[in-house]
């Protein structure tokens, strides 16, 4: 009985420190505000990113979401894993962290685990995002087109060294495929 109560508290802080926990944001950046995620939603391209292990191995990734029933947003990320030849897909869903109107989202692959997932930069015509994580350890440039504009990139990459990234370590994504 011991056992089992120990047990009971162990996962019950386990899901109390996943839903309370951490922050989603890096110091000293902000995310987009206002923010209208009608604009956001669809098909984006994965230009660059700051690689990380769900992602190892991945060309032609891309996001892609869309708006579910109880106002949450479903995601559908998708890469093509160029070791085993094979096309690769998860899903998941965002929440906004606080207002709508703030680019402050949590995203989750893995039941009750959310990590952070902020829009940093966007174009009027949400064409192209800087998305940042929970850390400096996570950055990623979007597009929803295979390329991205040089006058943009350089913007991009300037606002993350601003915000403490490491931009020599992005990958560049090819876009080649298609699922």
């Amino acid at each position: 009985m011991k056992t089992n109560k120990i047990i009971y508290l162990a996962t019950l802080f386990l899901i109390v420190a996943s839903i309370c926990s951490c922050k989603t944001i890096p110091e000293n950046v902000t995310a987009v505000k206002p923010f209208y995620k009608e604009k956001y939603l669809g098909k984006w391209y994965e230009i660059a990113r700051l690689d990380f292990k769900f992602e190892k191995d991945l060309n032609n990734t891309t996001a892609e979401y869309s708006l579910k029933d109880d106002g949450k947003i479903k995601v559908i990320n998708k890469g093509y894993n160029v070791k085993k030849h094979k096309w690769t897909q998860a899903i998941g869903k965002a929440k906004f962290v606080g207002s709508e109107d703030i680019a402050m989202l949590k995203v989750s692959f893995f039941g009750p685990f959310y990590a952070g997932y902020n829009i940093i930069a966007i174009d009027e015509n949400y064409k192209y995002a800087l998305v940042a994580g929970k850390s400096t350890k996570y950055l990623w440039i979007l597009s929803r087109e295979t390329t991205i504009p040089d006058a943009i990139k350089k913007d991009y990459l300037r606002i993350a060294e601003k915000s403490g990234y490491t931009t020599k370590d992005l990958i560049w994504v090819k876009q080649d495929k298609q699922n």
